[in-house]
């Protein structure tokens, strides 16, 4: 036989190898091991809760243990790099996010993996409101009323955030491209330190997660303006949405999902789909993400996050690159 033909062959063989251990192990799963759910960021967040949150009846249903691996840093970049590398079997799976899966995207001029390219989407969890929260001292009860002020007070005009690049730095972004008045972003390490210095009045206002900024607001240092979302929180029902406030441009949304390594076997994604679905239904867990964390519950198809993914990638790039924000 010729050479250059039995090297085509043996690569042949090789490849039928490798889909018939891949077919094994999609038949197999997920009976072999634990399986992983790595969270890119530090415990008590949003990406840790719903991952110990859903994990947890993950577990009940696939009857097999389900591993919450906390792997912050770099904005989630290390823990996401990490499952981008990992084998794509099935038994390691990304918590991913608004920051992580699209705006880390346009952030990062050498983004160590591709949103897109690199994972199979399995379903989008939640979408998180983020909320605009004023000093309670600053004299303004609407969205309106804001805005009327930082345009009389352009040299006071400052919004805080949790971090430059993140959903809330963007927001503020957002607000100062559709009112059309420059304002100075502050970025700090992390929500506690940027609410207590907005609750304070060294910073006039700021667009956080609304279970963050609850217990200032009923402590009289902070209060809610708007939600991002398309529909009003359960856990304030008497704030209004952006748009119900005249601002129906300011929507930017954090989100929550749940990404495997690309080429995980597609059987392997919907019975994973099929599952965290069915956990997000049950009354008692939808009830917990949403009356205690502020979630709103969507589930949803692999497709569907796929095009979640990709629009917002778009988008955020967009405006990341609009308002020149960058960590490299």
């Amino acid at each position: 036989m010729h050479r250059a033909t039995r090297r085509l062959t043996l690569l042949a063989a090789c490849s039928a190898l490798s889909l018939a251990a891949i077919g094994a192990q999609a038949a197999d799963w997920p009976t072999a091991k634990p399986i992983t759910w790595v969270v890119p960021f530090a415990a008590g967040g949003s990406t840790d809760v719903v991952a110990r949150v859903v994990g947890q009846e993950l577990s009940l249903a696939l009857k097999q243990s389900v591993v919450v691996d906390n792997r912050p840093g770099a904005g989630g970049v290390i823990g996401v790099q990490s499952v981008a590398k990992s084998p794509a079997d099935g038994y390691t799976l990304i918590g991913g996010t608004i920051s992580t899966h699209a705006i880390n995207a346009g952030l990062y001029k050498k983004l160590p993996y591709d949103p897109v390219k690199d994972f199979e989407p399995i379903t989008l969890i939640a979408y998180v409101p983020n909320v605009l929260m004023v000093n309670s001292d600053l004299g303004v009860n609407s969205v309106q009323e804001l805005v009327a002020w930082i345009k009389k007070n352009p040299d006071k005009a400052s919004y805080a955030s949790s971090g430059a690049g993140t959903s809330t730095h963007l927001t503020g972004a957002q607000m100062a491209e559709l009112i059309k008045v420059p304002m100075q972003h502050i970025a700090y390490k992390g929500s506690p330190q940027a609410l207590q210095d907005v609750a304070a009045g060294n910073v006039p206002f700021l667009f956080d997660q609304l279970t963050a900024g609850m217990p200032l607001v009923k402590a009289g240092k902070l209060k809610f303006l708007a939600v991002t979302t398309k529909a009003r929180s359960p856990l304030a029902p008497d704030v209004p949405t952006t748009a119900e406030a005249g601002f129906p441009g300011l929507d930017l949304v954090s989100w929550q999902a749940v990404y495997a390594p690309k080429g995980t076997p597609k059987d392997v994604i919907s019975r994973l789909n099929t599952a965290i679905i069915k956990a997000l239904n049950a009354p008692e867990l939808k009830n917990k993400l949403e009356t205690q964390f502020g979630m709103q519950v969507v589930g949803s198809t692999p497709a569907e996050l796929a095009a979640v993914t990709q629009k917002d990638v778009t988008r955020l790039g967009e405006l990341v690159q609009k308002v020149g924000a960058t960590v490299d």
